[in-house]
């Protein structure tokens, strides 16, 4: 079963690599990985997506992670209603023929052509990983000379519903 799991530790030197060498040690394949700064200073964020077998690998892999020291908290958001986005660089083949093709598929994904020469086009589109996937296969066919993926980040949503008390006041 997919998880995303979610770390916040302190940005110190080595902690990426101590996180990500005790999941290779227990032999969890990493299928996307991203960190970044928080809105505090000193602490970063790792949002990991992970194959894990079953129930009781899972518990044992966030226990594992919460032991070790630069961790500051562990959670795995997979379900709960989350955020979830990710950011891909692609590079399609487009001579002048099929440009106005290839804008025709760009435009209802919201993505950005953000860079062009004569026959190639460079396109940045962000997204939950099902869209990225769905627009790379529309893509596809045009021919994609590169492309690279940043990777799912993701936090859980605030609670959208108002008490009962306040929704009379309203």
């Amino acid at each position: 079963m997919k998880r995303v799991i979610t770390t916040t530790v302190i940005n110190q030197s080595g902690v990426l690599n101590r996180v990500t060498g005790l999941l290779m040690k227990r032999q969890f394949n990493i299928e996307s990985i991203t960190v970044g700064h928080t809105e505090q200073a000193g602490i970063s964020k790792m949002t990991f997506v992970v194959h894990v077998e079953d129930q009781r690998k899972l518990e044992q892999l966030l226990k594992q992670l919460q032991k070790q020291i630069d961790v500051l908290k562990v959670n795995d958001i997979t379900d709960k209603a989350i955020v979830t986005r990710e950011l891909a660089l692609i590079k399609v083949l487009s001579p002048p023929g099929v440009r106005s093709e290839i804008t025709s598929i760009i435009e209802p994904f919201r993505a950005t052509v953000i860079d062009m020469s004569k026959n190639v086009i460079t396109v940045q589109v962000t997204g939950d990983p099902e869209k990225i996937e769905a627009f790379i296969d529309l893509l596809r066919p045009y021919g994609i000379k590169e492309l690279t993926r940043t990777g799912a980040t993701a936090f859980v949503r605030e609670n959208q519903k108002a008490p009962a008390q306040q929704l009379s006041i309203l």
